[in-house]
């Protein structure tokens, strides 16, 4: 698994500071990556169904950022405020900036989707293990619990675009690998800043 930190929360042996730092690193990566969903709905204009897909994803952002706050006010003082950014967690953000800037949208809507599920299936074990081993209430895990679950508005736009796009399959691979490969990153450094 490139993800070491994830195991670790689920059995409630992280420690709070690693929480308290994905809290900081997640408020970036929200506002960084809604500006790069909403900079690719601009560029695909002329693709309805996929700038329709981007600014769901830009929406969503907008929510997340919204159940961040209870999860960073459950981890304490240590996450909020102003702190110095981790390279290695801000490589993801600043990967899909890249990819807003220079990919092609069908491209990078591929790779997103593909990104998705292991995210998903992340924020589904840590919302547990919040509850189960740290005692978060509800409140503070609704920002994993939004991305836990699957969005069929979502999956219908991304399939709606997808019937009337032409991504380059190996573009749209190469793209999905790396952004893996920074989420994978961003774990990795989170674990090593506690």
């Amino acid at each position: 698994m490139t993800n070491p930190l994830v195991p670790l929360i689920d059995r409630g042996k992280a420690d709070r500071a690693v929480l308290a730092a994905l809290a900081r690193e997640q408020r970036l990566v929200i506002a960084a990556d809604r500006r790069s969903f909403r900079h690719l709905a601009q560029r695909a204009a002329e693709e309805p169904e996929t700038a329709a897909f981007f600014a769901l994803l830009a929406e969503g952002e907008t929510l997340a950022a919204g159940h961040l706050e209870a999860f960073a006010a459950a981890c304490g003082p240590d996450a909020t405020g102003d702190h110095e950014p981790l390279a290695g967690c801000q490589a993801y953000p600043a990967y899909v900036a890249w990819l807003a800037l220079n990919g092609a949208p069908a491209d990078v809507l591929v790779a997103l989707t593909a990104n998705f599920a292991e995210w998903g299936g992340y924020c589904a074990t840590v919302a547990r293990a919040l509850r189960d081993h740290y005692g978060f209430p509800d409140e503070a895990c609704a920002f994993f619990d939004f991305f836990a679950e699957p969005s069929p508005e979502l999956e219908r736009r991304a399939s709606a675009a997808l019937r009337s796009a032409r991504p380059d399959q190996e573009r749209a691979r190469r793209y999905g690998r790396l952004l893996q490969e920074y989420e994978g990153m961003f774990w990795r450094t989170l674990l090593q800043s506690a």
